[in-house]
């Protein structure tokens, strides 16, 4: 079959007109589907978080928030670079605020990422750091066989491969983790920095 003369940009463009568009949640979401990600086919990193807080859901502008501030922080660069959508693709594993829970939001809505995740996934073949936030995207994301627990995908990190990093949820929630395991700033952060550093090139 002869190759189409469509650009390769086009139909990742399209699918997120359609992700924009969805309303599959709609019936479980405290608040109308409102989709926040961040793509384009030449994205080197990829973002792999959670799903949008109230704050991020009302703004539309993936992690424009606290979690935001310290993850930028974390990775060593600012919000221009963050909202390059050619360097940096940003697609939680829920794309819609799925609500307020008991102790923090509720957990991502589980229609999302079986409906979208691989289809976008596919259309990132750039893609040369995945940084896996939190356990939803780890159970997703990482090797299986990884530790149960969120500090142990995080303790994992090396065995993850050069491509692939789990980190912690940036959330101020998440203070005391970061007290409790001191070994993340001292041995995960410099090579979150450097690995980001690597792929901004000139």
């Amino acid at each position: 079959m002869a190759q189409s003369a469509v650009p390769t940009s086009e139909p990742l463009d399209r699918l997120l007109q359609e992700v924009r568009a969805c309303t599959i949640c709609a019936p479980h979401l405290s608040t109308p589907p409102r989709p926040v990600l961040q793509a384009a086919a030449g994205a080197r990193i990829l973002v792999a978080g959670q799903a949008p807080g109230r704050k991020v859901a009302a703004s539309g502008v993936p992690f424009d928030d606290a979690s935001g501030e310290r993850l930028r922080a974390w990775m060593g660069i600012d919000r221009s670079s963050f909202y390059d959508p050619d360097f940096i693709a940003i697609l939680p594993m829920g794309f819609c605020y799925p609500g307020p829970g008991r102790s923090g939001d509720l957990p991502p809505r589980p229609e999302c990422a079986p409906t979208w995740r691989a289809r976008l996934l596919d259309k990132l073949p750039s893609i040369r750091l995945t940084l896996v936030i939190g356990a939803y995207a780890q159970a997703w994301h990482l090797k299986p066989g990884t530790g149960t627990t969120l500090t142990a995908a995080v303790r994992s990190w090396r065995e993850q491969g050069s491509q692939v990093l789990p980190l912690p949820h940036p959330s101020p929630r998440n203070n005391g983790w970061l007290q409790r395991n001191p070994w993340f700033e001292a041995e995960v952060l410099p090579e979150l920095k450097a690995r980001v550093s690597a792929l901004r090139g000139p």
